[in-house]
């Protein structure tokens, strides 16, 4: 009897272990210790080592009592374990991410990367995240599916706003780990040839259009507006 409660407690052990908190939690766990105003200057979400989500978010804000300077936050477990000022890398007027245009959590990120990868016929262990915003002011999730050994296996590029896989480095079979594939187009996409690409290229396009559709269908089902998450209309 010992023995069986023992290998109980040892598997909700694994099961709380692997139970870690989203971006958004951390996101509300800065706001919360901290300072409200921060999720609203938010520079850059990261976490590594994701199954599927990070045990730890590194958090850059633009902190306007800091002139020139950027205020790196640790979140761990629903804590802040750490802080420090850190000279802000390029340009004064980092941008930063709208929490209006955040409609898909860490956790919803995974979803649509795990679907884009299942039709890329790509299994993988771990995931590391990157929320920061586009060359066109959106917030964007940029996932790296790992193996076990941490060697990266595709890169997917997923819009925080409207859920659209925009890019994909890596990810396909038969073509090589560094490849980038592209989305085109706007809106609804419909399968065509395209001058300049062979025919493995051509096939791998439209598997990436497939696994844009298939993702996209996969927000519908997992968007998550920030704002409502913080309100606590979830």
């Amino acid at each position: 009897m010992f023995k069986m409660l023992a290998t109980l407690l040892l598997s909700a052990t694994s099961v709380f272990a692997q139970a870690n908190g989203t971006a958004y939690d951390a996101l509300r766990t800065v706001g919360n210790q901290l300072n409200r105003d921060f999720v609203n200057r938010v520079i850059s979400v990261s976490g590594v080592d994701g199954n599927p989500q990070p045990a730890t978010w590194k958090i850059w804000i633009d902190d306007k009592s800091q002139s020139g300077n950027v205020r790196e936050v640790v979140v761990t477990n629903g804590r802040v374990v750490s802080q420090r000022m850190r000279p802000a890398v390029g340009s004064a007027n980092t941008p930063t991410i709208d929490p209006a245009k955040l409609n898909l959590d860490s956790s919803g990120a995974y979803e649509v990367a795990n679907r884009t990868a299942d039709a890329s016929h790509v299994p993988f262990t771990l995931v590391s995240y990157t929320l920061r915003t586009d060359e066109r002011g959106n917030p964007a999730w940029i996932v790296t599916l790992q193996n076990q050994k941490r060697r990266s296996l595709g890169t997917i590029y997923v819009g925080a706003n409207k859920g659209t896989v925009t890019r994909t480095e890596g990810m396909f079979q038969g073509i090589p780990a560094d490849a980038v594939v592209e989305d085109r187009r706007e809106g609804r996409v419909e399968y065509e040839e395209r001058t300049g690409d062979n025919a493995i290229m051509s096939r791998v396009r439209q598997t990436f259009y497939r696994a844009r559709d298939d993702a996209q269908n996969t927000f519908k089902r997992v968007r998550h507006n920030f704002a409502d998450f913080i309100r606590g209309e979830d």
